[in-house]
């Protein structure tokens, strides 16, 4: 996974500007993510990147068009020292995994990474630097794409359990 590195205090109209607001499909929304403070972003993000952010990624407005954006560039992981509260929220609940790393800002761009949840780390250029545990029914949120699919399946398999 190659990593993508941003700073402090990330906001979410720099991951994708209030202007694309009306658009909603996140591989459209993709073609736009960082417009005006990373444009080679858009067209050189592959599946499977990873943004890195310093303290404070994703404050500002709370929009679910931020990892909508992410995902359909095919990032599957923002490491960062800390997030926004609603970033957080909004990323699991979209599918996309937020992972706490204290060490974050000691990452370097373009390094590729290797993430470790069940170890709690995440390996950059052939160092270990601990990641926040990722609660169990997150990772399931994450795992299954998001909350509405994740309760789509719970509701799924509890119809079935009944039958």
């Amino acid at each position: 996974m190659r990593v993508w590195k941003f700073g402090d205090d990330i906001d979410t109209d720099a991951i994708i500007p209030g202007r694309f607001l009306t658009i909603y499909d996140p591989a459209e929304l993709a073609k736009h993510a960082f417009e005006g403070t990373r444009d080679e972003f858009a067209k050189e993000a592959r599946e499977g990147d990873v943004v890195v952010g310093g303290t404070n990624f994703g404050c500002g407005s709370s929009r679910e068009h931020a990892p909508l954006a992410l995902l359909g560039a095919g990032v599957k992981a923002v490491v960062a020292k800390s997030f926004a509260r609603i970033f957080y929220r909004n990323a699991v609940n979209t599918g996309l995994l937020p992972l706490v790393c204290p060490e974050a800002d000691s990452i370097r761009d373009g390094a590729t990474v290797a993430v470790d949840l069940a170890g709690g780390y995440i390996e950059a250029d052939g160092k270990r630097l601990p990641i926040e545990p990722v609660p169990g029914f997150m990772k399931e949120i994450v795992d299954a794409g998001g909350l509405v699919a994740y309760a789509k399946n719970l509701k799924e398999v509890k119809r079935c359990s009944t039958e």
